[in-house]
C-alpha cells in the first residue's frame, strides 16, 4: 500500500522539505500533497472570478477556492501532518484539524513545546505530537511498515 500524507500548516520553513526528504531516504511507500503554499497565489486563488470591493470578499473568495483543493486531498489522504509554526497564527492549520477530528481522519501535529497550551484541544485530538520533522519521519516510518 502506498499511503498519501497530507501536509498541513505553516509555510515560512522548510518543514515539508525535512519530511519528504527523510521518507524519500528511507524509501518509505509514501505520497505527499499540500496546500498551494505560496502565499500569494493563495490569497489571489479567486481574483480570476473578478474584483471585490473589500478585502473581506476577496479572501471570502479565494479561502472558498483554495477549499476545493484541501477539502478534497484531507478526504483522501490516510493521515494528515499538521505544523504549527512560531512565526505567525496558523488558523488554516487549526481549521485543518479541526476538519481531521469531525471527519474521523488521524492527523499528527508538529509543533514546538512553547504552543502546548494554546494547542491542547487540538492535541488531544491528535493521534501523536511530534516537535521535529525527524520524528515526524520516523512515526511514517513506523506506521507504514508492514
Amino acid at each position: 500500500m502506498t499511503w498519501s500524507v497530507y501536509l498541513s500548516g505553516e509555510i515560512h520553513s522548510d518543514w515539508r522539505d525535512q519530511i519528504i526528504e527523510g521518507a524519500n531516504r528511507l524509501e518509505l511507500p509514501v505520497t505527499f500533497t499540500s496546500a498551494v503554499t505560496d502565499h500569494e497565489a493563495s490569497d489571489a486563488a479567486g481574483d480570476c472570478l473578478g474584483p471585490e470591493s473589500t478585502g473581506y470578499w476577496r479572501d471570502h473568495k479565494s479561502s472558498r477556492v483554495n477549499g476545493i483543493r484541501t477539502r478534497t486531498l484531507l478526504d483522501k489522504c490516510d493521515l494528515a501532518i499538521i505544523r504549527f509554526g512560531d512565526r505567525y497564527k496558523q488558523w488554516n492549520a487549526a481549521f485543518d484539524a479541526g476538519y481531521c477530528a469531525a471527519t474521523g481522519k488521524p492527523y499528527i501535529t508538529l509543533h514546538d513545546e512553547d504552543i502546548i497550551h494554546p494547542l491542547k484541544e487540538v492535541d488531544a485530538s491528535a493521534m501523536a505530537w511530534a516537535q521535529t520533522p525527524a520524528q515526524v519521519v520516523e512515526l511514517l516510518k513506523y506506521v507504514v511498515s508492514d
